[in-house]
């Protein structure tokens, strides 16, 4: 035998009695994943409802950026299509969902 009797009694009894000292080696695993909720998960789904409830509420005239970085102005909304005029006499159709910011109607020009 290579290891002596008393020393595999004692690396088993030790791993059997670890019940606190289990808990507290989880503990810093479990509070980086609550930390990680707060900071992370949280707001990014409340920045997900705010932007769901705005494309909702899209509007004719509202302005709007689309996911592909067009930039116009809502000119006719259906049930998922949203016409966006993006520079005079040319206008796009687009789904509602590709909509990644809309800003309210009576937002005043940067330099008008």
């Amino acid at each position: 035998m290579l290891i002596p009797p008393a020393y595999a009694q004692t690396a088993g009894g030790a791993a059997q009695g670890g019940g606190l000292a289990g808990f507290i080696s989880l503990a810093p695993l479990l509070l980086v994943f609550v930390v990680f909720y707060f900071l992370m998960i949280r707001p990014q789904q409340s920045r997900m409802k705010s932007l769901q409830s705005a494309i909702a509420a899209v509007k004719k005239g509202d302005s709007v950026v689309t996911a592909g970085g067009l930039v116009g102005r809502v000119t006719k909304v259906e049930e998922g299509f949203v016409e966006v005029e993006i520079a005079p006499n040319t206008r796009v159709r687009v789904v509602k969902a590709t909509l990644a910011e809309v800003t309210p109607l009576g937002g005043k020009p940067a330099n008008d």
